[in-house]
């Protein structure tokens, strides 16, 4: 059980903190559902945030290699200057 400080502080028992991953720094939410008071540890947000941010590094990444690709020449399975048959062959004295 926690007290309220005449700050209106509240101390979060350790045991709950372990094991909701709570630390120091963390951002909670607090709610009122009816007569209760819930507590949530705010992952969402920072979740989905996160996940923009890594589709939008992701989108910007695939736009540089589609940059860097555009200037080279692309190869085609003739093009190469030698057939697999010629591999079996090279060097040997036929």
């Amino acid at each position: 059980m926690s007290k309220v400080t005449t700050k209106l502080q509240v101390t979060l028992p350790k045991v709950l903190a372990q094991k909701l991953g709570i630390r120091p720094g963390d951002q909670i939410e607090w709610e009122i559902a009816g007569e209760v008071l819930r507590i949530t540890k705010d992952k969402q947000r920072r979740s989905a945030g996160d996940a923009n941010l890594r589709l939008e590094l992701f989108d910007q990444a695939s736009l540089r290699q589609k940059r860097r690709q555009s200037g080279r020449p692309t190869k085609t399975p003739g093009g190469r200057g030698w057939t697999r048959e010629e591999l079996y062959t090279r060097g040997r004295a036929g």
